[in-house]
C-alpha cells in the first residue's frame, strides 16, 4: 500500500529523519513513518498525512493518529528496555486539533513512572507548533527478544 506514492507525493522529509524500515505486517498499512534520533538519548517519531490516513473530511483519521499515537509512545519502552518485547496494555487520549492531508505529523513519549515489567509513558502528537493529541500509555515488556529489531520488505 505504501509503496505507490507518486512522486509527487512524497513528503519532504526534514533534516534529520530517516525512513523506518517497518514495511511488513500493520508497519506496512500506516506508513511510511520516519524517526529522528535526538540528543540526551530520545526520540521523534513522524508521518506525513497521506490521503490513505484519511477521513472523509481529508483529515488524519482518528484511528491513525491512535496507532501513531501507540508507536510513537511506546517506542521509549523498547529504549529503556531493548532486549524485551512490549505490548500496549492501555492507551487513553485527548484529540485537540485536526492534522490535515499533507501535513507532517510528529509524536514522542516519555517514562513517567515504571513498576516491575510496566511502564506509564507520557506522550504528545504535535504539528508544527499546534498539538494534535496528547495522552498516556500503560505497556507491559514481555519476554526477551530473540535478536535485534529487525524489518525486513517482503
Amino acid at each position: 500500500m505504501t509503496d505507490d506514492l507518486l512522486d509527487e507525493d512524497r513528503p519532504i522529509i526534514p533534516e534529520g529523519f530517516r525512513r523506518m524500515e517497518w514495511f511488513r505486517g500493520f508497519g506496512r498499512q500506516m506508513g511510511p513513518l520516519y524517526q529522528r534520533n535526538e540528543p540526551g538519548g530520545g526520540y521523534t517519531r513522524a508521518f506525513q498525512v497521506c490521503e490513505h490516513h484519511t477521513n472523509g473530511m481529508m483529515n488524519c483519521h482518528g484511528g491513525m493518529l491512535m496507532a501513531f499515537a501507540d508507536t510513537a509512545f511506546g517506542h521509549i519502552v523498547s529504549l529503556v528496555k531493548p532486549d524485551r518485547y512490549w505490548v500496549t496494555v492501555r492507551l487513553v487520549t485527548d484529540f485537540l486539533s485536526a492534522a490535515k492531508l499533507g501535513d507532517w505529523v510528529e509524536g514522542t513519549g516519555e517514562v513517567i513512572g515504571v513498576d516491575d515489567d510496566i511502564f506509564t509513558v507520557k506522550g504528545r502528537i504535535w504539528c508544527g507548533d499546534r498539538d494534535i493529541l496528547t495522552g498516556t500509555g500503560i505497556f507491559k515488556t514481555l519476554g526477551k527478544r530473540q535478536g535485534p529489531i529487525t524489518h525486513r520488505r517482503l
